[in-house]
């Protein structure tokens, strides 16, 4: 099994990570760069926006149960942008 990149949590056989921003508007910005970025990477997180701005993204491949390398991709990925 692949290890969580930093900030990453392995819960149930996903990475999970919350983010944090100064307002739900920023939150919502964020949501649309990580759908830019699934879409980049045709691999497609669960993603959470609540207020006051906060982000929760779970990165699991489905399709075997769990992660892959292609999660510690996006993962990663999504630090960057973050």
């Amino acid at each position: 099994m692949p290890e969580a990149p930093d900030g990453w949590n392995l819960v149930d056989d996903a990475f999970v990570r919350e983010f944090a921003f100064p307002s739900f508007g920023a939150a919502a910005q964020f949501v649309a760069v990580i759908g830019r970025i699934a879409d980049e990477v045709d691999h497609h997180p669960e993603v959470d926006l609540r207020y006051p701005g906060i982000v929760t993204v779970h990165v699991t491949s489905h399709d075997t149960g769990g992660v892959t390398d292609r999660d510690v991709r996006l993962a990663t990925l999504l630090n960057a942008s973050a």
